[in-house]
């Protein structure tokens, strides 16, 4: 689905990975209004401490502005235990035991399946996620794409887990358009900006920050797992 900018913002926002303070940081310095676009990048979960909370707020911000949110490797990856239980050791691997103890779970806690600890709204919310977003001028994916290939033709696998901004082999886009991208984190906390791709996940829940792009002025926020927030 392609969107027309107009005098409404569209606003991405990187991986959240469980920074709820960090995301209401964002969230009150922006304002966005209710014909606004906020495209969040996947990989709301996962890592930081209150994924629960970060889903409760994006679906609160979906009532109030056009939230769209993307769907990322982390939500893939619980989707797969949801429907699977032999896929849960794989997603606590990559920290899907930090998720969970935000809805109230703990080791040794009563044997429960794991849709019973996640509310039917998350559970939606999450399978509701996109593969990707487009405006006029920019394309978002959660993690890379095959430059030549139309972004509605890309094979889910690139486009959730590609490391698409690896400098030395990112191409730009048959379409033109610049394409934001989160998933391969920025140690630096900088966002990457090559131009034709722009990588804004700044690695907020390893000490980094969450980053938010303004797509048509280039402005950016930035707040920490604490919530202390930079403008940039």
């Amino acid at each position: 689905m392609v969107t027309q900018n107009t005098a409404s913002r569209t606003i991405a926002i990187g991986d959240i990975h469980g920074c709820a303070k960090a995301l209401d940081a964002l969230i009150d310095a922006i304002k966005p209004g209710p014909n606004e676009t906020i495209v969040t990048l996947g990989n709301h979960i996962d890592r930081g401490p209150n994924s629960k909370a970060v889903v409760d707020r994006l679906i609160g911000l979906g009532k109030r502005s056009k939230l769209v949110p993307l769907m990322g490797d982390h939500e893939e990856m619980i989707l797969d235990a949801l429907g699977d239980v032999t896929k849960l050791e794989s997603w606590f691997r990559c920290s899907g035991k930090a998720t969970l103890r935000s809805y109230g779970w703990q080791p040794g806690s009563a044997k429960r399946a794991l849709k019973d600890w996640l509310p039917e709204r998350h559970q939606q919310f999450l399978s509701g996620c996109q593969l990707y977003h487009e405006t006029h001028s920019h394309q978002f994916v959660h993690a890379g794409y095959i430059p030549n290939l139309p972004i509605n033709k890309q094979p889910a696998s690139i486009l959730l887990r590609w490391n698409g901004a690896d400098v030395k082999r990112a191409k730009p886009h048959s379409s033109g358009k610049v394409t934001v991208v989160g998933h391969t984190a920025q140690l630096t906390g900088e966002v990457l900006d090559l131009g034709f791709l722009i990588c804004i996940d700044t690695n907020c829940a390893r000490g980094g920050w969450l980053t938010a792009l303004d797509t048509d002025t280039g402005r950016i926020w930035q707040a920490d797992i604490h919530g202390r927030l930079r403008m940039r």
